[in-house]
């Protein structure tokens, strides 16, 4: 007989770590994980917003939540926190490459090579360093799960005429490059990794509403065929817990587009 489908998305005896999980999707994806019975490490670059989020998170699921300072581009932070994280919890499972960010929005003709750089520090080398450590771990094990947050925006180019008028810049052209070499790190971890028993996705998602002006919401929510963007504390959660799961068993080197319809147009 095959599994009951609704086993086949539980996480019970697994651990997964967050990276950059106190906060928005990153809290989101570590509620979720715990949720569906998996023991949760975040991180975040302030310790006190990680250890917050995991007494939160701990009490809210009952399941273990443990927080750790992490800057992700620090090689030596990165591999210490992950031996930490392996030592403490016995094993790792499940990483989830979160953390990521720009350091400030501007036009193309003022980003500088130091704005290009630290782009993809935080977002393509943070990858690559988390993934290259957990593997460590996974190879030998022949099991784990690697799930690497990208973003629509490193899928295709961005209709900026949405911006005009408002004080806002939207998504820099460096961070469109650093999350495109996301996905394509994915495909190819995949391939490396999955004669060892270890799947390897992305998940890319577009704008989640956080209090952007009006003006800018009444020009982005049409953009989307499902007439909306996306909401935290719902839409990202059911795709992390099934790329970590059973159920996902048989999917590797794939990018789930969480988008609301707006890549399709």
């Amino acid at each position: 007989m095959g599994h009951h489908v609704m086993e086949l998305f539980r996480l019970n005896g697994r651990t997964a770590l967050v990276t950059g999980g106190a906060r928005n999707l990153g809290r989101d994806m570590a509620e979720a994980l715990a949720e569906a019975g998996a023991d949760v490490a975040i991180t975040s670059r302030h310790l006190d917003q990680a250890e917050a989020t995991a007494e939160a998170l701990a009490s809210s699921t009952g399941r273990t939540v443990r927080p750790y300072q992490l800057e992700v581009t620090d090689e030596a932070q990165v591999v210490d926190v992950i031996g930490r994280v392996i030592s403490d919890f016995g094993q790792l499972d499940v990483l989830v490459n979160n953390a990521g960010n720009i350091q400030h929005s501007a036009h193309l003709e003022q980003r500088t090579r130091e704005d290009w750089d630290y782009t993809f520090a935080a977002n393509t080398t943070s990858t690559f360093l988390c993934a290259r450590e957990a593997a460590r771990h996974m190879k030998p094990r022949g099991t784990g799960t690697i799930i690497n947050i990208a973003s629509i925006s490193g899928m295709m180019g961005k209709d900026r005429s949405i911006y005009d008028g408002l004080d806002m810049v939207g998504v820099t052209i460096d961070y469109s490059a650093a999350k495109g070499a996301v996905i394509n790190m994915t495909r190819d971890l995949a391939c490396y990794l999955g004669p060892h028993g270890i799947r390897v996705n992305s998940i890319s998602t577009s704008g989640f509403e956080r209090n952007q002006p009006e003006p800018f919401l009444e020009r982005y929510r049409p953009q989307h065929p499902l007439g909306r963007i996306g909401e935290d504390g719902k839409d990202i959660k059911g795709a992390v817990v099934y790329l970590a799961s059973e159920a996902a068993a048989w999917v590797s080197g794939h990018n789930l587009v969480l988008d609301g319809g707006f890549s399709a147009w």
